[in-house]
């Protein structure tokens, strides 16, 4: 691979060498991506990926709201959507809504709540894009992606267009069957009629009772482990007492004991291996494993 970075497809978007990544993530820790690529389109980004040599990694970088980057830094190129094009939200007739993988999942309750679609309200509730949403079918208070959700496009990692609908998905809780490699540029979701004021109110009430209880203004990374069956992940973690345990900048939230904060000059090695801890002695003391819902990319320094 020596000397790949040299050698790039041309593209319309923009292509940044060693950009660090922290800035882009809520947590803000890690190293830089020995290419970031930002594409000006869904055939920019289709372009690219069908020039670029099949050996070089490729890793799809969302809102970086559940993402530990590792301070080594990501091999290969790291795409982000970044373009306006990204993020377009269009409400269609019966009930549909499309929009850009790029999208603030908030966004798109939003839109859907001003054109009278009922059922994605709980998209008010989570700290991401349409893209992440998809890859790890993202959810909260008892709604998931795999709900509302028609049909997605994007390209794999050969540069081909591919559109999937719903039943090629396998989704189960938090997991798609579907390639990681795949980009995902644009969804179609379906919601039901329904009077806009009453939409917004239910949306009021999911924004209020994260507000209450999760460190949303903390740089934290939403929730660390995901709900192992027959248990919450939280009191797992609170009952073995790591609930406001400082390790290395690192902590468990007072507030919420699943969410994972950096308190401030905290490294991706301090917060995984706070996690690896608490999973380590949570699998001690009460024989359940907890799985890592934060992805963890790159290399450790």
């Amino acid at each position: 691979m020596s000397g790949w970075r040299d050698a790039l497809p041309p593209v319309r978007g923009r292509l940044l060498r060693d950009q660090p990544l922290g800035p882009f993530t809520w947590l803000r820790v890690g190293g830089a991506a020995e290419v970031l690529f930002l594409p000006a389109d869904g055939a920019d980004l289709g372009d690219f990926l069908r020039q670029l040599p099949a050996d070089v990694p490729v890793t799809a970088l969302g809102l970086g709201s559940n993402v530990i980057v590792r301070d080594g830094g990501v091999e290969g190129v790291v795409i982000r959507l970044a373009g306006r094009g990204f993020a377009d939200i269009r409400i269609e007739a019966g009930g549909r809504i499309v929009a850009g993988a790029g999208a603030l999942d908030a966004a798109v309750a939003r839109a859907a709540a001003k054109g009278g679609i009922a059922g994605l309200e709980f998209y008010a509730g989570i700290p991401g894009t349409i893209g992440g949403a998809l890859t790890m079918n993202a959810g909260c208070y008892g709604r998931e992606t795999k709900d509302v959700l028609v049909a997605a496009t994007g390209y794999d990692r050969t540069g081909q267009a591919r559109t999937c609908a719903l039943r090629d998905f396998g989704f189960t809780y938090r997991h798609s069957e579907i390639s990681p490699e795949i980009i995902w540029t644009q969804a179609t979701f379906q919601g039901q009629a329904d009077d806009p004021a009453a939409i917004a109110a239910r949306m009021a009430e999911i924004t209020a009772r994260r507000e209450q209880t999760q460190p949303i203004r903390e740089k934290t990374g939403g929730s660390t482990f995901k709900n192992p069956p027959g248990y919450s992940s939280w009191k797992l973690v609170d009952d073995a007492g790591w609930r406001g345990k400082l390790q290395g900048g690192a902590m468990f939230s007072a507030l919420h004991a699943n969410f994972l904060i950096n308190t401030g000059e905290a490294t991706a090695a301090d917060l995984e291996g706070l996690g690896e801890a608490v999973r380590a002695d949570v699998k001690a003391r009460f024989a359940v494993d907890l799985e890592w819902e934060i992805k963890r990319l790159g290399r450790p320094a």
